[in-house]
């Protein structure tokens, strides 16, 4: 289980390649993943945070600990996006007695249960929209990393005065089962959006966390760019004013668009049902289409203003 959070990096000029190799260096002495094609793509080392409090199980009657080591990193896509992430399994154990910290550390990303539950009812309390404010909050932890990151762009540059984008929060359970079912991706409201996947127990974690990273990426870049075109009031505004606002959104963000990036083959086939059921490129290609066809009259209006009688 994790949470992503993503949002448009601090207003400034699109980080570099190296530049943002050097944001995303939260570990030292560790390599941080540097990728430019197919388009640029720093990823920090991740680094275990420590953990021990509820789980938010939505049983009163019973208590249920987490005792462990959250993972926690962050990454900027395109030098325009900044995501931070946070995630680790959920292992139960026998017995109540709280182990050294050597033991836990020995074992991050790794929170061990203590208390009697079932799998669906973790799954159940974590995916839940509302929880216990004492409950684990893996979104604190990855907000954090997207902090650390933020704080970290230096001043200077061309302010991106026009662009101002809220985040979005991806928060996603993957239970092992034998039995395939499908993703559940559900949004919850303007920030909040709930993954649930069932995967089998051959599947590498870090290749699901991927997964959920680049569909969080994703619907982010869909987010913000129905939010521009909302705020261009295409055909109440002038023209001008119209171009004017979406201008931000083909500056920084329609060359964003390539889902299916991260996590290899498991991470295609979740893609191919959520693309099915959520039909988020479908969305974005409207979109993407109805910009470049505003752009297009705004260039007939110029030439036709040009043009002599």
């Amino acid at each position: 289980m994790g949470e992503v959070h993503t949002g448009l990096l601090r207003g400034r000029d699109p980080m570099s390649a190296s530049a943002a190799a050097l944001l995303v260096d939260l570990v030292a002495g560790e390599p941080v993943l540097r990728l430019d094609r197919p388009r640029a793509y720093a990823r920090s080392p991740e680094r275990p945070v420590g953990v021990d409090c509820p789980l938010g199980v939505p049983a009163p009657a019973r208590q249920v600990r987490g005792i462990g080591t959250v993972l926690q990193g962050a990454a900027i896509t395109g030098g325009h996006v900044v995501q931070g992430t946070a995630w680790a399994t959920l292992v139960p154990v026998t017995g109540s007695a709280r182990q050294p910290w050597s033991h836990y550390l020995a074992r991050p990303g790794v929170i061990e249960t203590v208390g009697r539950c079932r799998p669906a009812e973790l799954a159940a309390g974590f995916a839940a929209a509302e929880r216990a404010p004492n409950a684990l909050d893996l979104g604190e932890i990855a907000a954090r990393a997207s902090d650390v990151v933020q704080s970290a762009v230096p001043d200077g540059g061309r302010s991106r005065d026009r662009l101002r984008l809220p985040r979005t929060r991806l928060r996603f359970v993957v239970e092992r089962s034998e039995t395939a079912a499908p993703p559940r991706f559900d949004v919850h409201d303007d920030q909040l959006r709930l993954l649930h996947v069932h995967a089998a127990d051959d599947v590498d974690a870090r290749l699901l966390v991927a997964f959920a990273e680049d569909l969080a990426l994703h619907d982010w870049l869909l987010t913000s760019v129905d939010g521009i075109v909302d705020r261009a009031a295409i055909g109440a505004l002038p023209l001008d004013e119209s171009l004017r606002r979406l201008r931000p959104a083909v500056d920084y963000l329609l060359h964003l668009w390539l889902p299916g990036g991260r996590g290899g083959e498991p991470a295609e086939r979740l893609w191919e049902v959520v693309e099915r059921r959520a039909a988020l490129t479908r969305q974005w290609v409207l979109l993407r289409d109805r910009i470049r066809d505003q752009l297009a009259l705004g260039a007939v209006a110029a030439l036709s203003a040009a043009t002599p009688r």
